[in-house]
């Protein structure tokens, strides 16, 4: 299978990509274990793409349960050189309303049961992370989804929970008095690990909610966030579609695919075999 530049992970309530043609499952064996599922490699508008549903079809695998070392690893395999994210998310400000998109720039993490790195087994590097999404991309989301009619914000800072719980009133608004847009349970983790795999990432996050802290609005249930999102995932899935022609085969430069040049501390002959082995089209450039 040729290389595929261009992968998408889908979350609440986008399992699929209808769009996609001549499509093909493909079973990815990692080090990491299986991905959330079989992803699902076609093409849209023309150019390839693999697609994978983050929590599994059907929605069977919780936040803090994700094999996301398994899907950024099962992608990289693939060739993937971008990853666009789709996710739900609650608002945490009046401005960002029940429908609205926000194209992420920021988080903030508040996880705890995590694995969040490919780097242990006697490896240590420190990737920079100040900027966590591709800027190049960032824009690319926000035009495609202003032409498609959405309301849709350039930026936002998405605070990263553990869940699978929601929020304590004292808890949302602790996080309204940090100035965060949104508030979600997976992107942050799958955006760390992109950049150490040398991935571009950009996401998208629709929202559902206002959490717990306002007022004019019932709490927050599952039923609620299902609802809205089948009712936008058909635009998520126009934005990424004409994101992925504008980019087409041409990924952008963007120094997220060099992130490791200059961030691996552990000398290169001090690195385990099996390490070496078990990351190598992660770091195979820059250590044999």
């Amino acid at each position: 299978m040729e290389d595929i530049n261009i992968g998408v992970i889908g979350g609440s309530g986008l399992y699929t990509m209808a769009e996609l043609k001549n499509i093909t499952e493909v079973i990815v064996e990692t080090p990491f274990g299986m991905p959330s599922d079989n992803i699902v490699v076609g093409e849209l508008d023309g150019h390839q793409v693999a697609f994978l549903a983050r929590h599994g079809r059907g929605h069977r695998i919780s936040p803090t349960n994700i094999p996301y070392r398994a899907n950024i690893y099962a992608l990289k395999k693939l060739g993937v050189r971008l990853i666009i994210s789709a996710s739900a998310c609650g608002s945490m400000k009046e401005e960002y309303k029940i429908g609205d998109i926000v194209v992420i720039d920021q988080y903030i993490d508040r996880t705890r049961h995590r694995r969040d790195t490919f780097f242990e087994d006697g490896i240590v590097v420190h990737v920079p992370f100040a900027h966590p999404t591709c800027a190049s991309i960032m824009k690319i989301l926000f035009k495609s989804g202003k032409e498609a009619g959405a309301r849709i914000h350039l930026g936002g800072t998405y605070l990263n929970m553990e869940g699978p719980q929601f929020s304590t009133k004292a808890e949302s608004l602790l996080y309204r008095s940090w100035g965060v847009d949104v508030i979600g349970m997976t992107s942050l983790t799958e955006a760390r690990l992109a950049r150490e795999a040398e991935i571009c990432y950009a996401a998208i996050a629709t929202v559902t909610d206002y959490d717990c802290w306002y007022e004019g609005e019932e709490h927050v249930t599952a039923d609620m966030i299902v609802e809205v999102v089948r009712k936008n995932s058909a635009m998520a899935q126009r934005i990424i579609k004409d994101t992925v022609k504008t980019i087409g085969t041409e990924i952008p430069e963007c120094g997220c695919r060099e992130a490791l040049k200059t961030s691996i501390l552990t000398s290169p002959g001090a690195v385990r075999e099996d390490t070496k082995k078990k990351l190598n089209i992660i770091i195979g450039k820059y250590i044999k």
